[in-house]
């Protein structure tokens, strides 16, 4: 639920809020405005990573509603190389193990929308019941890593964010296949704003567990 692998800049928040106190009549900005101040490739490269994911996955979708095989099978090469970059910018921080365990779950969850989508364009109910209840098993792994790979990633936060991706997933596809433009024009709106959303919280985490790896 991409673009090359992360060469990051971690977040030196705390430090710099320590350094300069705000006024009692200066707001205070979110944890997630401080991390982006101090930390902009980070957040930058992160939301390339999860915007290229939705933008590929859409791009599937267009292709099935239209019976463009071609171009079908390059979105669908396309979600693999976004996925790979996904996958190496975790192994980046966690190793190559990690990485390696990232990507089957990225594969999992695009095995799911592909089935998604290719059921919902065969108005097959039960495959697309199928292929909800895959995504639904896959986001709580994906969770479940994420959370035992970094305490500042509560499980179940992890898992809101990721619910809500399958949702948006959910009503693309639906509208994509119903020719939708109007409706599908607003999901696809909500979901490009979740993904940086995601993306933000994903970089914090980092930020705030390897606070040595900043350039």
């Amino acid at each position: 639920m991409k673009q090359t692998t992360i060469a990051c800049a971690i977040v030196l928040a705390f430090a710099a809020t320590a350094i300069a106190p705000a006024r009692a009549d200066t707001p205070r900005p979110t944890a997630a405005a401080a991390a982006a101040a101090t930390a902009p490739k980070l957040h930058a490269a992160m939301r390339g990573l999860w915007q290229g994911h939705v933008q590929r996955t859409r791009a599937y979708a267009v292709a099935v509603k239209a019976g463009d095989a071609a171009a079908a099978d390059k979105a669908t090469k396309d979600v693999v190389a976004n996925a790979t970059d996904i996958a190496n910018a975790v192994a980046g921080f966690y190793g190559d193990a990690a990485g390696k365990q990232m990507l089957q779950l990225l594969a999992g969850h695009w095995g799911a929308v592909k089935a998604l989508t290719d059921a919902a364009k065969k108005n097959d109910a039960a495959g697309q019941r199928k292929a909800m209840d895959d995504l639904s098993a896959n986001g709580d792994a994906i969770a479940t890593f994420l959370s035992g790979a970094n305490p500042n990633l509560p499980k179940e936060a992890v898992l809101g964010l990721l619910t809500a991706h399958v949702g948006h997933h959910a009503a693309q596809v639906d509208e994509i296949m119903k020719g939708d433009t109007a409706g599908e024009a607003v999901t696809w709106k909500a979901m490009q704003a979740h993904m940086d959303t995601l993306a933000d919280a994903l970089s914090d985490g980092i930020a705030k567990q390897f606070p040595s790896k900043a350039t």
